[in-house]
């Protein structure tokens, strides 16, 4: 499986889960295991996305801008998962950073999917784009199971 396929199955999970999350009300069983799963795929996907796709590409010129710009909405997407952490699950201002995550969260996978993965796709060579996607693949099963 290409890194292309690999990551947009991951993307689809996280807007699911963004959806549900934000259809959520109040401090619920619910709205904290859809929470957690969010926030542990989120994690995950941005650290295996980093280390095997970003990083790879950094040292491409043209590929850098836009390796360091995703790198750096992963790090704003963390800051909304911690804000999400710090506030009351019951309060109106949860839901309205939940949809703050939703959308920060779609938009960098919209970025990724129609400017990222074709600039890329002209730098990655089919092996690679292919080997890239069997060890991104292996880092989400070892870490999903832990």
């Amino acid at each position: 499986m290409k890194i292309y396929e690999a990551i947009r199955n991951d993307h689809d999970i996280q807007r699911a889960l963004l959806d549900k999350l934000t259809q959520t009300s109040g401090d619920t069983k619910e709205r904290t295991q859809i929470f957690k799963e969010l926030r542990m795929e989120l994690e995950l996907h941005a650290n295996a996305e980093e280390h095997h796709f970003y990083k790879p590409l950094i040292p491409v010129d043209m590929m850098q801008e836009h390796a360091r710009h995703g790198i750096a909405e992963h790090h704003e997407i963390d800051e909304l998962i911690e804000q999400l952490e710090k506030t009351e699950k019951d309060s109106s201002a949860w839901l309205k950073i939940a949809k703050d995550l939703k959308e920060k969260v779609e938009h960098h996978l919209e970025d990724e999917e129609h400017t990222f993965f074709q600039l890329s796709g002209k730098v990655l060579t089919e092996k690679e784009k292919n080997e890239l996607g069997a060890k991104y693949n292996n880092y989400m099963e070892e870490h999903r199971k832990k």
